[in-house]
């Protein structure tokens, strides 16, 4: 429409789930706005640069910067210029494994002056079940009536533009007509579109990633089982897949960490009143794993007098994110147990802490992969001992 100088504006922008869905829309010529209130991260994609891993973003984005499709800006006075409002706010989880609904309506109640009856706003990120419709409502009692949408992301994390234009969208209006505008702005990446009511939409997203979050644990509970028997559990899994399709699915050990993985599943047993019991296992499982390794090492080291070494420190391999990352629970848990902790990671740039590897190899007693990073493919470790869950290196698990 004539009044909106922007077709998009993506709130939160700046992120690991605005910036890829910005730079989409950039790439098929959209005048797209980024508002976020990370002044920093701004200034740094005004340079040209992305502030997290993310394949195929660089380039995109200096499209969009020579371009003149891409604006940035931590005045939220952008929003009202905007037709379509993408908001990447979703709901955590609080010390209690409850969701945390402060942070979503504070969030709400800052950018209400900026929405305009004519906007369409689409949720982004996980929400508790039934939160777009209460937005709907919650928005009308503000005199605000805008198209309320919930589209979810499903992205795996660095691999967010591909999957954008690939995966096929679900999107969910609180109207008919809500549901159809966000289709039609959809439509424009060329993706297929998949509809479903707003608490529908709602659970998809969390049975995604509780789903995935239960199958690591599978995996996980098998490890222990057979580490514990003295049997190897790489060599377990590889007989039982091979040539046998119904379980080719099953998946290797390691730490199922992330920003969402576990909050999901959280979300999701709060919503069944405490009585999602896979969920439940599912977190003592994965949540678990970390103790099961410091345990099973103490068994076997004087860890009192030992420097341990742990390589990779982000949440996932090949990745620089560190939220939630069980690498950092292992480093507290060793922090009471062994005489030092040494960690490094080639990827991750925001801890002081971390050492170069060589460094890390050459102090230590011991070492413990955390995350399965290519550079440590045929990773030279100078004789030290590894304690490898994902069977990674190739050595097997030290128990």
């Amino acid at each position: 429409m004539e009044q909106f100088k922007y077709d998009l504006c993506v709130v939160g922008g700046a992120g690991h789930v605005g910036l890829p869905f910005a730079l989409v829309f950039t790439h098929k010529k959209l005048n797209v706005a980024i508002y976020d209130i990370n002044q920093s991260a701004l200034d740094m994609i005004g340079t040209g640069r992305i502030p997290f891993m993310e394949e195929g973003a660089e380039s995109l984005l200096s499209e969009a910067l020579s371009s003149g499709c891409l604006t940035l800006s931590s005045d939220p006075g952008i929003i009202a210029q905007s037709k379509n409002i993408v908001i990447t706010i979703g709901t955590p989880v609080d010390e209690f494994l409850n969701p945390e609904f402060k942070m979503i309506t504070s969030a709400f109640e800052k950018l209400l002056p900026y929405f305009h009856d004519e906007q369409l706003l689409v949720l982004r990120s996980t929400v508790f079940p039934g939160t777009t419709d209460w937005l709907a409502q919650w928005l009308k009692s503000k005199n605000k009536s805008p198209l309320i949408s919930f589209c979810p992301e499903r992205v795996v994390q660095g691999k967010a533009i591909e999957e954008i234009l690939n995966l096929p969208q679900i999107v969910c209006g609180t109207t008919c007509e809500a549901e159809q505008a966000a289709a039609d702005l959809f439509n424009l990446i060329g993706v297929e579109i998949v509809r479903l009511t707003p608490m529908e939409g709602e659970f998809s997203k969390l049975f995604s990633n509780a789903y995935r979050y239960i199958t690591f644990a599978i995996a996980n509970q098998f490890y222990m089982i057979t580490t514990s028997a003295g049997v190897d559990y790489e060599r377990v899994m590889n007989g039982v897949k091979y040539h046998y399709p119904r379980l080719s699915g099953l998946a290797g050990a390691g730490f199922a960490a992330g920003p969402c993985l576990f909050k999901d599943t959280m979300q999701l047993n709060s919503f069944a009143k405490n009585e999602f019991f896979l969920g439940q296992a599912a977190m003592n499982v994965n949540e678990g794993l970390v103790l099961y390794v410091v345990e099973q090492l103490g068994l076997k080291k004087e860890l009192k007098n030992m420097t341990v070494g742990l390589l990779g420190m982000a949440f996932k391999s090949n990745n620089d994110d560190v939220r939630a990352s069980l690498s950092y629970k292992m480093k507290k848990i060793l922090a009471f147990k062994a005489k030092n902790v040494l960690t490094t990671d080639p990827y991750v740039t925001t801890d002081s802490n971390l050492k170069p590897l060589a460094e890390v190899i050459d102090q230590s007693d011991i070492l413990i992969l955390c995350t399965p990073h290519k550079q440590y493919q045929n990773l030279d470790t100078k004789g030290k001992p590894v304690v490898d869950i994902w069977g990674f290196l190739g050595k097997g698990t030290l128990f």
